[in-house]
């Protein structure tokens, strides 16, 4: 569900409205969005991810899953899967810092994670890696800093995930353990 807002709140109102809703709201600065369930395999995916994350990772650096949020650009977002690497408050529903953040593609959502999310993950200074994990197919969508740049790059199947801003690197196939693909596509 989407609301525009004929006067948008600023982030501390939405944040102070969005902690008493019984739903999870994104909110881009202009309108809120109701998050949703998603499918098997996007909760498989998730789940995988943050499991590498976790037995890979050394402290202070912690992943989570889409139940907290991370302020990015002026936005408040629930990404799938987020890694930070800062203190955070066991009270706390926001993450101090994302290093590295994944979104597990949906039709319904593609569009908004490749290219609005990811112009505020850009924008967002402290996150350095930004990744995006298809559905129907082993295979990511990648940007990380080079510097001042924000490159991208595609992998597929039985490529590595480097993530040296963590010190982790994940066989991609790995995200995809149990998880129900559709047969490849054989148009000839």
């Amino acid at each position: 569900m989407s609301m525009k807002l004929s006067k948008p709140p600023t982030l501390e109102e939405f944040l102070a409205w969005e902690r008493k809703q019984e739903l999870r709201y994104e909110f881009n600065g202009w309108h809120t969005v109701a998050m949703t369930g998603g499918t098997v395999n996007h909760a498989v995916i998730t789940d995988n991810a943050a499991d590498a994350l976790r037995r890979r990772l050394a402290p202070p650096c912690r992943a989570f899953t889409s139940n907290l949020k991370v302020l990015a650009a002026g936005s408040v977002r629930y990404p799938d899967v987020v890694v930070t690497c800062s203190p955070v408050d066991g009270s706390s529903d926001t993450l101090p810092n994302p290093v590295v953040v994944f979104e597990v593609l949906s039709s319904s959502t593609a569009a908004v994670d490749r290219l609005v999310k990811n112009e505020e993950y850009r924008n967002t200074p402290s996150i350095q890696r930004y990744v995006m994990l298809e559905q129907t197919r082993i295979g990511a969508t990648v940007f990380a800093r080079a510097g001042e740049s924000w490159i991208g790059s595609v992998m597929l199947d039985d490529a590595t995930l480097e993530m040296p801003e963590i010190g982790v690197a994940v066989a991609l196939a790995e995200f995809y353990r149990n998880v129900d693909l559709p047969p490849p596509d054989t148009d000839d």
